[in-house]
């Protein structure tokens, strides 16, 4: 019988490329291809939700509402944004920034809900963007 321990320290010194022509000289000696390890039926199941999961693709909102939290300190100039974003009127305005927090807008694009958030804190607004789902 062979001596394991010498045999594990050969092996352990082998390069990347000896140790592969060793592997590919043993499958073909002992007529076995090296897979990886098979799970157990445990393991099995609980993978399986995670593979499911990952395989299914994850759709990206695409349509978003502006949240006004705070109109700040400079509540005049946070209503003339919120005026020329939407279509409300100088009453309507002034008590969406004053009832914080208020959904100024509602299904909007990316891109739009971003233009508003910025407009609106450049004005001292705290805004928040919530993904519709």
């Amino acid at each position: 019988m062979a001596d394991i321990e010498k045999l594990a320290q050969d092996i352990a010194g082998l390069t990347l490329l000896e140790a592969s022509k060793l592997k590919t000289m043993l499958e073909d000696m002992l007529g076995v291809t090296a897979a990886a390890p098979m799970m157990g039926m445990g393991m099995m199941a609980a993978a399986a939700p995670v593979a499911a999961a990952a395989a299914e693709p994850v759709e990206e909102p695409t349509e978003f509402d502006v949240i006004i939290k705070d109109g700040g300190p400079k509540k005049i100039q946070v209503i003339k944004v919120v005026r020329t974003l939407t279509t409300l009127g100088l009453k309507e305005a002034k008590d969406a920034v004053e009832a914080t927090p208020h959904t100024l807008l509602s299904a909007v694009t990316k891109d739009a809900a971003a233009d508003a958030k910025k407009k609106l804190e450049e004005e001292g607004a705290v805004v928040e963007i919530k993904a519709v789902v």
